[in-house]
């Protein structure tokens, strides 16, 4: 009965952890990490180290684009609200989708 109780305590845990990381982007910006919720379940993009990345690369990724990427970069002071707007037309404009 304990083996069980352990199999479905391990099953559970890691179901939660699979919805965890279809739901969120775990973004990496040196000493800090930031969340982000995907817009849709996906596996794309959900480990991201942007630390040594350019703010018109993270842009440019219709995926972290979709889940407010430009939101958390104005925050951290990395994009003016003005680069953001722009460069969210730049990039929705572009039909490839990275």
């Amino acid at each position: 009965m304990l083996k069980k109780m352990r199999f479905f305590i391990l099953l559970a845990f890691l179901g939660a952890a699979g919805y965890f990381f279809l739901s969120y982007h775990i973004i990496f910006f040196g000493n800090s990490v930031k969340l982000l919720n995907k817009s849709k379940f996906t596996s794309d993009y959900t480990f991201i180290n942007a630390s040594n990345k350019s703010t018109e690369f993270l842009m440019r990724i219709d995926t972290l684009r979709e889940a407010n990427i430009g939101k958390v970069l104005v925050e951290m002071g990395r994009l003016s609200k003005e680069e953001e707007e722009s460069m969210e037309r730049k990039f929705d404009s572009d039909p490839v989708y990275y």
